[in-house]
């Protein structure tokens, strides 16, 4: 096999990695549109559907995901990306028969224990599938799938939860994860592990492991490393301020641009997801082609500073102004949010790419199991609460405008990502010029 070139069976998986992320993220965020219901039919409170639809997942992902990925590691990565699709269709489907809010919790949390392997195994399987220079966009495209199901959960979910209700909806988002399951276990391939590693001049070469290192070992090994601490901080406190902005940015047009709850679902999925997916995937471009000339860590920096330097003015842009502008209907601080969704995900598939060449082969799947664990936990547990918690406080001096301040606060996370990254650009810089002398 040449694997200077990327067949058609790598792309092939790329094609089916992505839909599978897709398929997992439309189940995370399809349960936005089922509050509601879920709510009135189970007579449940905000509180406990705070704990269903974000902290509940959040707190099981944390707990087996480090697991999956030391597994993704030892075992073939197609077969165990199969048994997690197959196990994920069928308890997202059992989720539609549940009889009461316990049995559904219970069922999510089983979701997060079937999704635990699918960031690690994925892009360690993507790794072994393209050489660095080729990695990025890769990589952007497969990490594009999660605003794709943004667009999906908010849009057609939402219509299919009107439509037929949202138990019914739960055995239509799960069909396909049995397709999936069935050609990652009988059609995909499973590539070499390392073969493109002699190939990355660009890394800094880590220390060679094992298959034989035991997980405490192997993890303690990687907290050994500064570089890979540092990147792995850096993008786990970006996702902080992101995703609370994600899971509460229609909620905000309700309430400060006076939008209907569907007019701003529609918006929020196809003006910030449209816009992150095409920031994602240019990014990806943009890594292999331009960032290896002045390295890759400038374009998520970049990207954070444009991108919170818009999201601040789309949270303190008031109300009605400049409105006749933009189309009927679309507040013109609509504008400010495309912006911010476009260059806010630039660190995405640079920071992934260069973690991939950061750690040993043999590592791979752990060292990505860590980052997306601390992700998931800041992004969808933490992130959305601090908001809601903050809201609540500032209620007393902002009222029904609580919620712009609350987002506008965590949204300074970001500064202290980009902080990070410049760190981690010198240490970087320092360690290359020392291997050079």
């Amino acid at each position: 096999m040449n694997i200077n070139n990327s067949t058609w069976r790598q792309h092939a998986l790329l094609l089916v990695l992505t839909l599978f992320y897709i398929e997992s993220f439309v189940g995370r965020q399809i349960m936005a549109v089922m509050i509601e219901p879920i709510k009135a039919e189970f007579g449940a409170s905000d509180a406990q559907m705070g704990l269903l639809t974000g902290l509940g997942f959040a707190i099981v992902f944390t707990l087996t995901g480090l697991s999956a990925g030391r597994l993704a590691d030892r075992v073939n990565r197609t077969r165990l990306l199969a048994a997690s699709a197959l196990v994920w269709g069928i308890i997202t489907a059992l989720s539609g028969l549940t009889a009461g809010f316990i049995s559904l919790l219970l069922m999510r949390m089983l979701v997060a224990v079937a999704e635990a392997p699918v960031t690690s195994a994925s892009l360690s399987l993507l790794s072994d599938s393209y050489p660095i220079e080729r990695r990025s966009f890769a990589i952007s495209c497969f990490t594009s799938g999660a605003t794709f199901a943004a667009i999906i959960a908010l849009t057609l979910g939402a219509y299919w939860v009107e439509l037929y209700g949202w138990r019914a909806t739960f055995f239509i988002i799960s069909t396909p994860a049995l397709f999936i399951a069935f050609l990652l276990f009988f059609v995909m391939p499973e590539p070499m592990r390392g073969q493109f590693d002699a190939l990355d001049s660009q890394a800094i070469k880590p220390a060679p492991a094992t298959l034989s290192n035991g997980f405490r070992a192997s993890t303690k090994s990687l907290l050994k490393r500064k570089d890979y601490v540092l990147l792995v901080a850096a993008s786990a406190i970006a996702t902080l301020g992101a995703n609370a902005f994600g899971m509460w940015n229609a909620t905000f047009l309700v309430r400060s641009h006076d939008l209907t709850l569907s007019q701003a679902g529609m918006m929020a999925g196809f003006a910030g997801g449209g816009a992150a997916a095409i920031g994602i995937l240019l990014s990806g471009y943009l890594a292999d082609r331009i960032a290896k000339r002045k390295g890759v860590l400038w374009l998520p920096i970049l990207g954070h500073m444009l991108g919170w330097l818009f999201l601040v003015i789309y949270f303190l842009w008031p109300k009605g102004l400049a409105n006749e502008y933009s189309f009927a209907g679309i507040p013109f601080a609509m504008l400010f949010c495309t912006l911010a969704s476009f260059f806010s995900v630039w660190w995405v598939s640079p920071s992934l790419t260069l973690l991939t060449s950061l750690v040993p082969t043999t590592q791979r799947a752990l060292a990505i199991s860590m980052q997306t664990v601390l992700i998931t936990f800041l992004g969808l547990g933490v992130g959305p609460m601090l908001v809601g918690v903050l809201s609540e406080l500032f209620n007393d001096f902002a009222g029904v405008e609580s919620l712009r301040y609350a987002l506008l606060f965590s949204s300074c996370t970001t500064l202290v990502s980009v902080l990070l990254l410049i760190k981690l650009k010198a240490y970087r810089a320092a360690q290359l010029n020392k291997n050079i002398q």
